[in-house]
């Protein structure tokens, strides 16, 4: 934000003829004029403040009250330039002098009061609506024009940077909650502020509220999304917010470029988002498509469970306590395998793919002929036997409860039935 430093209106005017328009200016006495005449010209800072104190104590009315603010304004004396600045103005509220410095001055302030705060703003606001009318006589207008975007600037800066304040101090306290308040009352004050809206995403970020997450995303994507040159973040630093916003969005939704694009658009729209707006988190979308999985697979999903537990440090535990000897709802897999090729009684089956066998299914009778291998079989079985390597688990089945077997005749020569000798009948 910018401040304007001692005598800068007056440095870039050098048509303004001050004495043309006023009153001839005196001093009250030659006490008066030695104090002012030492102040002016004074070299050593310190000495200068002293003589300018000096004066004003000993005439506090006095014709010089803006050269007085400017001086002041040199050495560095901010409070004392918003105090006599606000009396100045008092009296003489278009002083472009006094309403100039008083703005400038308050960012200068370590830890401004209510009333300084007040006062500066009341400055700034009259500046931006009297800039034209604010033209001292006798000012050339290319000496003019070139001032004007400079008072208009610190004018606006000034009301910015009040409005800013009260957010900054708080998060210097790490009061997260008014920071809050403060920034989003800044937002719409200055919707169109891109600093706003990403000290509001940073701080509700900063919260670590879950609920509040969402519009965090939603601010800071705002913040990028801006037109630098409408108010939105300058470079470089909208680059370097547009990273950390693609990290933080990733870490909470999931990898989104569609996504994040949209929310992008969604926030330029307003400064603060819909009451309903939501995003979905990472583990959100997994337990939809978790959801939609089993609602579509429920037999291999079932399957992916039990095989979760197996696998896991304690699987041999899990199978004795809770699958050995227990029924197991019907599952669905592909016949790889089986023992014997014809009239088969143990059946491999793959379900996590369809190549790798993972259960064995024990028959209470033998199969009446040679099982398609490669199709698709339902069954309902008991657990029986475990191994974690290979994996494999063992079911006791009956053949009544193995659904979608597609048999073939046996070849001749193989099974119990086969030829007792190698002479062909005759």
């Amino acid at each position: 934000m910018m401040c304007l430093s001692a005598g800068l209106v007056w440095a870039m005017m050098p048509g303004l003829a001050r004495g043309q328009t006023a009153p001839q200016k005196k001093v009250k006495d030659q006490g008066e004029y030695d104090l002012y005449n030492s102040a002016v010209t004074a070299t050593d800072p310190s000495k200068k403040l002293q003589y300018l104190n000096q004066w004003t104590e000993k005439y506090p009315d006095t014709d010089f009250k803006e050269e007085r603010l400017q001086l002041y304004d040199q050495v560095n004396q901010p409070a004392k330039v918003v105090e006599l600045g606000e009396k100045l103005l008092a009296s003489d509220s278009k002083s472009l002098v006094a309403l100039t410095l008083v703005a400038g001055n308050v960012q200068k302030l370590p830890s401004p009061t209510a009333d300084q705060m007040a006062a500066a703003q009341k400055a700034a606001q009259t500046l931006l609506d009297n800039l034209d009318s604010l033209k001292p006589a006798g000012t050339a207008d290319a000496a003019w024009d070139q001032v004007r975007p400079k008072l208009e600037g610190l004018a606006k800066g000034t009301l910015v940077w009040i409005v800013d304040k009260p957010g900054e101090d708080a998060l210097q306290k790490k009061d997260y909650a008014a920071a809050e308040q403060a920034f989003t009352k800044a937002l719409q004050q200055y919707p169109d502020n891109g600093q706003f809206a990403y000290k509001l995403g940073s701080t509700l970020v900063s919260e670590r509220d879950a609920n509040k997450f969402p519009q965090a995303l939603y601010e800071i994507a705002r913040a990028v999304a801006m037109d630098p040159a409408k108010g939105g973040l300058p470079e470089p630093t909208r680059k370097q917010v547009e990273t950390y916003l693609n990290k933080i969005y990733t870490s909470y939704h999931g990898a989104d470029d569609a996504g994040l694009q949209q929310l992008k658009q969604l926030a330029l729209g307003s400064p603060l988002p819909p009451p309903d707006f939501k995003i979905k988190t990472a583990a959100d979308i997994l337990a939809e498509n978790q959801q939609a999985f089993q609602e579509k697979n429920p037999q291999l999903f079932l399957w992916m469970n039990i095989k979760k537990e197996l696998t896991g440090p304690n699987g041999a535990q899990y199978f004795e306590m809770s699958m050995k000897g227990a029924g197991v709802p019907k599952l669905k897999g592909t016949l790889v395998e089986a023992t014997p090729a014809c009239r088969s009684k143990e059946l491999k089956v793959a379900i996590s793919d369809d190549m790798h066998p993972e259960v064995t299914l024990k028959l209470d009778m033998a199969l009446t002929g040679k099982p398609k291998t490669g199709k698709e079989i339902q069954w309902e079985g008991v657990p029986s036997a475990f191994t974690a390597e290979p994996f494999l688990v063992t079911m006791d089945t009956e053949k009544a409860k193995v659904e979608g077997l597609e048999l073939e005749s046996c070849a001749a020569g193989t099974g119990r039935r086969g030829s007792r000798s190698g002479i062909p009948k005759k």
